[in-house]
């Protein structure tokens, strides 16, 4: 399995932008669906949107569009999420995920491999 390493979080205003960073290990990278979730106190762990092995799909939950923004660099083994407009409601630990499947369909039961997460907090 794919080991990963998330970082960038922080503590923000509200309106801010924050940008994730997750390092994975092995040269194995590219043949991984990469997403991204998220859990505040209190509440289930939120799906908050993938990207393809190829990066040729993206998928965001509504919550999100238009402000965040996943990307990936194989060359680097790095999945990133630009985050936007920061609210205080985006406040959560936010995890990166893996699946290994060359399926453009993001489904996000398709992710088993886990990072340890980041804490993301915006002020209002």
């Amino acid at each position: 399995q794919v080991q990963l390493v998330e970082s960038g979080g922080g503590l923000v205003q509200a309106g801010a932008s924050l940008r994730l960073s997750c390092a994975a290990s092995g040269r194995t990278f590219s043949r991984y669906a990469m997403g991204w979730f998220r859990q505040a106190p209190g509440k289930e762990r939120e799906f908050v949107g993938g990207i393809s092995w190829n990066g040729g799909s993206t998928y965001y939950v509504d919550s999100v569009k238009g402000r965040f923004t996943i990307s990936r660099d194989n060359a680097k083994y790095t999945v990133y999420l630009q985050m936007n407009s920061l609210k205080p409601e985006d406040t959560a630990v936010y995890y990166c995920a893996a699946g290994r499947t060359y399926s453009q369909d993001l489904r996000p039961t398709l992710f088993d491999s886990w990072g340890q997460g980041t804490q993301v907090t915006v002020s209002s």
